[in-house]
């Protein structure tokens, strides 16, 4: 299952779905579109507005600025993770933390 943890400062995204074979596996793939779409939208507008984190399997994006565009990519970011997972409640959960 791929956890997706979010605080103000902070998405975590660990984990594999399991929908399928590693490879094949359209949940992990719909996941990585989403976010490499959106972490791309926003370092093309600002490239100090986040950083990342990548190991296997866990991806670290840290927010360091919260302006309009930035949070307005983040939230439909978090949107679209939040249908996949309505689609893929077994391969998909999304945690909101408080800091």
């Amino acid at each position: 299952m791929i956890k997706v943890e979010v605080t103000k400062k902070n998405i975590s995204i660990l984990g594999h779905a399991m929908y399928d074979d590693y490879g094949k596996d359209i949940v992990c793939a719909a996941v990585s579109s989403i976010v490499m779409a959106s972490v791309e939208g926003i370092a093309s507008i600002d490239k100090s507005a986040i950083d990342i984190e990548q190991k296997k399997d866990n991806l670290n994006i840290i927010i360091n600025k919260h302006d309009d565009i930035t949070n307005k990519l983040i939230k439909t970011m978090i949107n679209l993770l939040k249908e996949l997972e309505k689609k893929y409640p077994k391969n998909i959960k999304i945690t909101n933390k408080e800091e």
